[in-house]
């Protein structure tokens, strides 16, 4: 195993016992090097790692902000760690399909159920803008916003988390398949639009479980109109 793993997996196993908590200091790059019998370089390297993962901050000089200490995961830095997992993973379709109407299904009802004013007209933003004069780039980045704006109204942080990840990994391959559509590139806008402002509507309405359910069959519906 290599010197800079240890350190990480010893750091892992710290926080997921209990032991390190946010805002805790972490031994000293020295001590830390002579309790796990690994180089110094080792543990910086480590460190490096970390704190690109959001999980560690460190402070030069002295007073309370010296040292390294562990910090709360920005959700950004989740984002990104699962974003990119998912758009090297290959996951089969199927698997990306069903993940998104468990997520999104959520959402959407917790949107109902929670929906702020404010939340709401980030929902109904992107909506506006789907007209017949956007293109396919366009709609694209629309229809992800469209559903980042539910997953974030939603209110449950892990569940928006996941659900933009998921959404901005799969943002090329829709965009590909959008471009491949032809002659059947209006059409499907229109359907794909028609269904959108259904779920903004019951999530507006205030209908949890009528959103969930017209947000499953979108997904569904979305897979069958881009994969005939």
């Amino acid at each position: 195993m290599r010197a800079y793993t240890q350190v990480v997996e010893w750091v892992e196993g710290q926080i997921l016992d209990g032991t390190l908590k946010v805002g805790d200091r972490l031994p000293a790059e020295r001590d830390l090097a002579t309790r796990l019998q690994v180089s110094r370089a080792g543990v910086r390297e480590a460190m490096r790692t970390l704190a690109a993962q959001g999980v560690v901050r460190s402070g030069v000089g002295s007073g309370e902000n010296a040292g390294t200490v562990v910090s709360a995961m920005p959700s950004e830095a989740l984002t990104r760690v699962l974003r990119l997992h998912v758009a090297l993973a290959n996951f089969a379709m199927d698997d990306v399909v069903a993940a998104r109407v468990m997520l999104e299904r959520s959402s959407a009802g917790l949107a109902a159920a929670h929906a702020s004013p404010e939340a709401l007209a980030e929902i109904a933003t992107p909506l506006a803008s789907m007209t017949d004069e956007v293109d396919r780039l366009g709609f694209n980045d629309l229809d992800t916003a469209f559903h980042i704006a539910i997953a974030e109204a939603g209110g449950n942080r892990l569940v928006a988390d996941m659900t933009i990840a998921i959404r901005e990994a799969m943002r090329l391959p829709i965009l590909r398949e959008l471009e491949q559509l032809g002659d059947r590139w209006p059409d499907v806008r229109t359907r794909l639009t028609a269904e959108h402002r259904a779920i903004h509507d019951a999530i507006a309405a205030g209908q949890a479980d009528r959103a969930a359910q017209l947000m499953e069959e979108h997904i569904h519906s979305s897979r069958r109109l881009l994969h005939p």
